[in-house]
């Protein structure tokens, strides 16, 4: 017993700083004001503008990265961003002071499993996670309209900077889920 507890502490000692510099990974760390927004897909690493967006069109997934560094950002999938431009007119209160010239920025982790959210119904303008349906508006906050989701999607709360989609705050709520 006492053997075992030794091992567990010199493990535990062994790791740690491991478990430190991957906390302290910029590529890891999350979202921060002032960080540009890019695209998942392509090689090239340029901040994504509300016109590169399609309006009333499917999500773009995104990786925030830091503008002075160039890092992006895509150290953990909780970092995964989904960015949708849609009529501004349409959003609740809340929804139009997170957004920038109509585009809205959510985690793109599922809260129930952590699936990625990446159905769009273009005719209900509702996101959808395809492992167990849960369906979000994301015209208001991307609250839970249907499905198993225990809360809404994380909000990340835009701006504009030379044109360019900025940060203007950290997520809304934690990115993830909780295991069970």
């Amino acid at each position: 017993m006492v053997r075992r507890a030794a091992l567990k502490l010199g493990l535990g000692l062994a790791l740690a700083p491991r478990l430190a510099l991957a906390q302290t990974e910029p590529a890891r760390e999350r979202p921060k004001e002032g960080d540009f927004l890019v695209p998942v897909s392509g090689s090239g690493a340029e901040p994504i503008k509300p016109d590169d967006l399609p309006r009333d069109g499917r999500q773009t997934f995104a990786w925030p990265m830091d503008p002075s560094t160039k890092t992006v950002r895509d150290g953990s999938r909780l970092n995964k961003v989904l960015l949708l431009r849609l009529d501004a007119e349409s959003f609740d209160p809340e929804t139009k002071e997170r957004a920038a010239e109509g585009v809205v920025a959510y985690s793109a982790i599922c809260p129930h499993t952590g699936c990625d959210v990446t159905n769009w119904h273009p005719d209900r303008q509702l996101l959808e996670c395809p492992c167990h349906y849960s369906m979000y508006d994301p015209k208001d906050g991307a609250k839970v309209v249907s499905g198993p989701s225990p809360r809404r999607l994380p909000a990340l709360p835009l701006k504009l900077a030379d044109e360019q989609l900025v940060v203007a705050k950290p997520f809304i709520g934690r990115p993830g889920f909780q295991q069970m």
